[in-house]
């Protein structure tokens, strides 16, 4: 599986740089930034000794749609205090979860927030999974640089793990099912059941294949009972 280090906003170039350093030390080598000129102060390369073939191909983005547009999961970092939403892992969770997708998914991105004020929702709900660090709760929160350590450090060993692709698998099954789901709901005239379609939609990135197509079966069943 390919691994993207996104970050959204990113306002010191410090942080940048050590997030460069930390994917470095990792393995990790793709980094993309999200509507930031950060990374062109010198400070950047100062702090990202070592790392900056990373700063040199760091690609550029206007918004983090657009970001993840081409990555198949999408794991968005978020703190704890967001009580509205629910963690299916932390990083050390998150490495078996992502060990199962290996089989049908290719890519994936890691996303970090702003280092005020992390994602908005708007961000966090183009998420596939939601991940958090517990921390003691005098500490609810590590600098960018950090962050980025502890995520890169807890799945390094996936980036050395060859990707083996089953032949009877789509690796855009996850987002067709989270399109099918929410269009089933608008027929189902639940849609603004807000509680009910974020618990479903946070849920989802959480499957494995088999489930995800198992779901494709149930919502299609569903879907031939209706009137058209």
């Amino acid at each position: 599986m390919h691994f993207v280090i996104i970050l959204v906003s990113p306002a010191r170039p410090e942080n940048i740089g050590a997030a460069a350093r930390a994917m470095k030390t990792m393995g990790f080598t793709k980094l993309r930034i999200v509507d930031s000129q950060a990374h062109l102060e010198p400070a950047t390369r100062w702090v990202a000794h070592g790392s900056g073939d990373i700063i040199d191909n760091i690609e550029l983005f206007s918004s983090l749609e657009d970001a993840v547009a081409d990555v198949d999961l999408t794991i968005a970092t978020t703190a704890r205090s967001r009580a509205r939403f629910h963690y299916y892992a932390t990083p050390q969770e998150l490495v078996p979860v992502l060990e199962e997708k290996q089989q049908w998914l290719r890519s994936a991105a890691i996303v970090f927030g702003r280092e005020d004020s992390g994602l908005t929702n708007e961000e966090l709900a183009l998420a596939d999974i939601l991940s958090g660090v517990p921390m003691v709760a005098d500490y609810p929160s590590l600098n960018l640089g950090q962050a980025v350590m502890v995520y890169c450090y807890q799945l390094a060993s996936l980036i050395n793990t060859p990707t083996v692709t089953r032949p009877d698998t789509d690796p855009g099954q996850l987002e067709a099912l989270r399109y099918r789901l929410a269009n089933l709901l608008e027929k189902l005239d639940v849609a603004d059941d807000h509680k009910l379609s974020d618990w479903l939609q946070q849920r989802l990135g959480g499957l494995t294949q088999r489930d995800i197509a198992m779901l494709h079966q149930l919502a299609h069943d569903i879907e031939k009972k209706l009137p058209d």
